[in-house]
């Protein structure tokens, strides 16, 4: 019976998705993972590692032992060898005459820590926002409450969002580089709202969606929700790399790529303009919808704000790109005024989607974003240096109290992407609540369930004492025990 069950198993994560992995391909991906000759054992090991790092997808079709061999100029015998270790761990699963997939042992499953609220005692580096800028946002609250007058006598249900906003949008739009006209132009109520709305309209469930791994929670969560099929492409410390994620879009022909290319979350990572160049010629070719998310673009510590996406697309490949964006990295995240920058007529569309959920965003946050905005490098200009003295602080006590853990310091963005060296993140998540910090596993940013359990995203969005308190709760916490991770699968908590 419990045979029956596995096999149930993999038939169903072999129609969910179609992942095969060519034997040169692994071959190159072992490359300093387990040795130019690995012996089986060390072939194992560097399976997975790359299925825990999120380079090797979960439920992919590994090579046929034959071919993964004359790959790695090894014997049969040591691929053999290698994916019976696999097995036996938990890491792969075969079926007579129909291949060995990758897998996770059911201890390796995530879990989440506790949902909101936290308690006043609790160092919450499960957010990666900043709090709102007091000054400013009363300002914009007084301004506000004059403008108010001039829509008091409207009915106030503005769909596309109010003329002045999305004219001022727009206008950022272009000093970016992007020329765009109002039209172009749909105010939300946040950018998890534009991005829910985007995928809604443009994909059908079953459509395949380009996602980069790891990624922001809450979209992969859109992204499942909408009933899109993910095809994942890794995110190292070292970027993206361009090959795959170019034959990941002609090979699949997705309908639509999910991708932060501006100090990407959680990486921090920052797309090269070599790389979005050819991401919009291959898009074009396939027919692929780019939704981008700049939501953090703003948040540039050591090098220039990067231009709009879109403004790299070739002549007539910009109506595929659908920008979206929001204040709540750039100002607070409890004023829920975000964007889409689309083609008038998907704008048009995207608005006859929303009224009959969301009627439309509130005036009076419209209209204190409409001040936030027309200030908004005064804010920038106080907000950077801040960010990128508390960034600096986080990297030198984490350097100090936990030496063993690495991370590559980002150009921008608003966390740290840390490798913990060995894969506890789950219950060092849960470890640390009890030392009163509350913070996500890696997993909770994978593609794949399971998949980056060790790292852990942490924010470096609090005052510099309050990380050094974090940090030195976070290696009271590893210093402990922490078996037992992954304990429960089913719970999954919002993330910003």
């Amino acid at each position: 019976m419990a045979e029956a069950r596995v096999v149930h198993s993999m038939d169903s994560a072999a129609r969910r998705v179609d992942r095969r992995l060519g034997s040169r391909r692994l071959a190159d991906l072992l490359t300093g993972t387990a040795g130019e000759r690995p012996g089986y054992r060390a072939l194992a090991q560097g399976v997975r590692t790359l299925l825990l790092d999120g380079r090797v997808p979960l439920h992919t079709r590994l090579p046929a032992e034959r071919e993964l061999a004359a790959a790695l100029s090894v014997s049969r015998a040591t691929v053999t060898a290698a994916y019976d270790v696999l097995r036996e761990g938990g890491y792969a699963r075969s079926r007579r005459g129909a291949g060995t997939w990758t897998e996770l042992p059911e201890g390796q499953r995530p879990s989440s820590v506790a949902a909101f609220p936290v308690g006043d005692d609790v160092l919450d580096l499960a957010v990666a926002a900043p709090g709102a800028p007091e000054a400013e946002l009363s300002a914009a609250l007084g301004a506000a409450a004059g403008m108010l007058a001039a829509h008091a006598p409207t009915p106030g249900y503005h769909p596309y969002g109010i003329p002045e906003l999305r004219a001022a949008v727009a206008e950022r739009f272009t000093r970016r580089g992007l020329p765009t006209l109002p039209d172009q132009i749909l105010i939300t109520t946040g950018a998890q709202h534009a991005l829910s709305l985007t995928l809604n309209l443009l994909g059908r469930p079953g459509d395949r969606a380009l996602v980069e791994n790891p990624s922001y929670p809450n979209a992969l969560d859109a992204i499942r929700g909408a009933g899109l099929r993910a095809v994942p492409v890794p995110v190292t410390d070292d970027g993206w790399d361009s090959g795959l994620v170019e034959s990941s879009l002609r090979q699949a022909a997705p309908r639509i790529a999910y991708l932060v290319p501006d100090f990407q979350n959680p990486t921090g990572r920052l797309m090269p303009r070599e790389q979005r160049v050819r991401v919009l010629e291959t898009a074009r070719a396939t027919g692929t919808w780019l939704v981008i998310d700049e939501t953090i673009s703003d948040i540039a510590l050591d090098v220039p704000r990067p231009a709009p996406f879109a403004s790299l697309a070739p002549a007539g490949a910009g109506e595929q790109v659908v920008t979206v964006g929001s204040l709540s990295k750039s100002h607070w995240g409890g004023l829920r005024i975000g964007w889409v920058r689309a083609g008038s007529k998907l704008v048009t569309e995207l608005a006859m989607a929303r009224v009959p959920v969301d009627m439309a965003t509130p005036v009076i946050e419209q209209l204190v974003a409409l001040h936030l905005l027309r200030g908004m490098d005064d804010v920038l200009r106080e907000r950077l240096p801040r960010l990128r003295a508390q960034r600096d602080a986080l990297a030198a006590s984490l350097a100090r109290r936990l030496p063993e853990w690495h991370w590559r310091l980002p150009p921008g963005g608003l966390s740290l992407w840390v490798d913990l060296g060995r894969p506890v993140a789950s219950s060092l998540a849960r470890a640390a609540l009890a030392h009163g910090v509350r913070i996500e596993g890696g997993s909770r940013f994978g593609a794949d369930p399971g998949t980056h359990e060790h790292r852990l995203r942490i924010p470096y969005t609090l005052p510099p004492d309050l990380l050094e308190q974090a940090v030195a709760r976070l290696a009271a916490a590893s210093a402990g025990d922490l078996r037992g991770a992954g304990d429960d699968v089913s719970r999954r908590h919002w993330v910003a």
